[in-house]
């Protein structure tokens, strides 16, 4: 039986990016699934009573900085998007959608890329449906899927959910039911698969 680690993320965190570029990576040689398990990481934050690195100026200053030299040390393209911090509520929405009909993979990909690779301005609704577009969603459909209260639900639920399990921040990886929380614990979340 394949063992799965879950992978809780939003495309609003930089070293998300990193993890999910890593353990895409990472998977090709091991096997092992990855569950995606989306959270408002905001709301998550919220709630664990934690300030995001985006709002104390030592540590934003220093995650630009932290987020490149580790990208470069692992062959990652990657570029600290200029429009930080990026509203993610919507797109980690769309992320249930994606996964209810079937487009997960390919969706999650160009997000991210869009963000942390393109650097693109995703506050900016042009953007967004040109985005969308190359996923081959009409952004109007899509607008109005993520706008269903079950789906803003679900979001919720999901974020809730995972604070109950002990997760505060992301990227966070779940095996055996143990935490690995950074995109620097995922080494750690591989051992645990293997035993």
């Amino acid at each position: 039986m394949t063992k799965s680690i879950e992978f809780y993320f939003d495309f609003s965190s930089p070293y998300s990016y990193i993890g999910y570029k890593e353990i895409k990576s990472l998977q090709k040689k091991n096997l092992f699934n990855i569950k995606f398990m989306p959270v408002f990481l905001g709301g998550l934050h919220n709630k664990a009573g934690v300030t995001p690195a985006a709002f104390n100026k030592f540590k934003s200053k220093y995650m630009i900085k932290d987020t490149k030299l580790i990208s470069q040390k692992k062959n990652i393209v990657f570029n600290f998007n200029s429009y930080f911090p990026i509203k993610t509520v919507n797109f980690m929405r769309g992320v249930i959608i994606a996964q209810a009909e079937d487009f997960e993979k390919i969706y999650i990909e160009k997000v991210f890329n869009a963000i942390w690779k393109d650097s693109l301005n995703m506050n900016d609704p042009i953007v967004i449906n040109k985005v969308l577009k190359n996923i081959d969603l009409n952004p109007d459909t899509f607008f109005s899927k993520i706008s269903n209260q079950k789906i803003k639900d679900k979001l919720r639920k999901l974020t809730d959910e995972a604070l109950k399990k002990g997760i505060f921040g992301a990227p966070t990886f779940l095996v055996n039911k143990k935490i690995f929380w950074g995109q620097d614990r995922l080494s750690y979340a591989i051992d645990e698969i293997k035993k």
